[in-house]
């Protein structure tokens, strides 16, 4: 697939030129100057290059590069000048982190081998963006769903809380939404210092002790201790650590804010509804949060889902448990919230063929008509699972 490319120049006969010579390569876009190119910019699909000159009417080089670099970070700068003076050097490394300086006139040869290493730039970053968003996300993820198997009150609000913070943060287009998801998942993997009747007492919401209390308020920032020695992780860490702050102001990173109205919210929705935690926090505490998050937050929580009983054959993955998943005798197997997953599922499966059952039909909640319209049929229900 050829990667796309956005040339700007305000002479036309300039941009046909290099076009001819490249578009056996690449998918090549054209902006007759700044303000075309804005506009080009502004798409939601990203290009892995684009190149400008620097002296234009109207928006000149530097701004439309600096554009790039804010709404595409991803994408590869490169400047064409004839003017390469140090004070444009300047201005364009520090406005637009230039990958790249070409001075008029350019030959062909000189753009199609400054491109290629672009590319290469670019498929790069996005390779490592890749290997962060899939397989340390998953990694992370594994772990997380193992802690809630075995302690499920006390470490299953980071699995529940996880969607809500990848979904503001790429409702906000924050450029660390990768990294939020993380801390959010690890938000409570200080807790392990704590002991468990403590962590008990917290998630049923029993007052603690001073020295209980002083425990589990340290526990952000035994989080920041152990998530900050992973390699690539040390962004999340400092979210982890600032999950608890009181209010909102320019010292706070965005991420740690989408962290506390996720995890007030969680806290709130597990003994009323999502709706309901979402009004207590606007009514009581508004100027706790960043009201950007509270209304990304809103956006999702009155987001319409349908609320059904279903038996273990009938849960889908992306589902969301309403209710805590017991067995007969009352244990707790997964807390009120968590999404549905296919180790949550095998869980399931595993107890209802053992002696200690489980407590059915489970209430759910569906965000999608697919997995509403994916009720089993009295037939399915009769079988037996295995």
């Amino acid at each position: 697939m050829k990667e796309r490319i956005l040339l700007v120049d305000d002479e036309p006969n300039v941009l046909s030129g290099y076009k001819r010579h490249l578009r056996k390569d690449y998918n090549v876009f054209l902006a007759e100057g700044g303000p075309q190119a804005l506009s080009m910019i502004a798409s939601e699909i990203p290009f892995a290059v684009v190149v400008s000159d620097m002296k234009m009417p109207e928006v000149n080089g530097i701004a439309v590069l600096a554009a790039v670099a804010k709404r595409h970070p991803d994408t590869v700068r490169v400047m064409l000048t004839g003017d390469a003076d140090q004070r444009t050097a300047i201005d364009a490394v520090n406005q637009g982190n230039i990958f790249r300086f070409l001075t008029k006139p350019c030959s062909p040869e000189t753009m199609a081998a400054t491109l290629e290493a672009a590319v290469r730039q670019f498929r790069l970053v996005r390779a490592e963006q890749e290997l962060l968003t899939k397989t340390l996300s998953g990694s992370v993820n594994l772990m997380v769903q193992m802690m809630s198997l075995t302690n499920p009150k006390a470490f299953g609000q980071a699995s529940r809380v996880r969607r809500y913070a990848r979904d503001i943060a790429n409702r906000l287009k924050l450029k660390n939404a990768w990294e939020v998801e993380i801390a959010a998942m690890l938000s409570q993997i200080g807790c392990i210092a704590i002991p468990n009747e403590i962590l008990e007492k917290v998630t049923d919401g029993i007052r603690l002790n001073p020295t209980e209390q002083r425990m589990w308020d340290e526990h952000p920032d035994t989080g920041r201790e152990l998530v900050g020695k992973i390699p690539r992780l040390e962004g999340a860490a400092e979210l982890i650590a600032l999950q608890r702050y009181h209010e909102p102001n320019n010292s706070i990173p965005m991420g740690a804010r989408v962290l506390k109205v996720v995890l007030d919210h969680d806290v709130l929705a597990t003994v009323t509804s999502p709706p309901e935690a979402l009004h207590t926090m606007l009514r009581e505490h508004p100027e706790q949060y960043d009201p950007d998050v509270l209304k990304a937050l809103s956006e999702l929580v009155t987001s319409s889902y349908i609320t059904k009983e279903v038996h273990i054959i009938g849960l889908r993955e992306g589902m969301v448990f309403d209710e805590n998943v017991q067995t007969l005798t009352g244990s707790v197997l997964i807390a009120k919230g968590q999404e549905v997953t296919e180790s949550l599922m095998n869980r399931l499966r595993n107890f209802e063929r053992s002696t200690h059952g489980v407590q059915q039909p489970i209430r759910v909640r569906c965000y999608s008509s697919e997995q509403a319209a994916e009720a089993p049929t009295e037939e399915q229900l009769a079988q037996p699972v295995g």
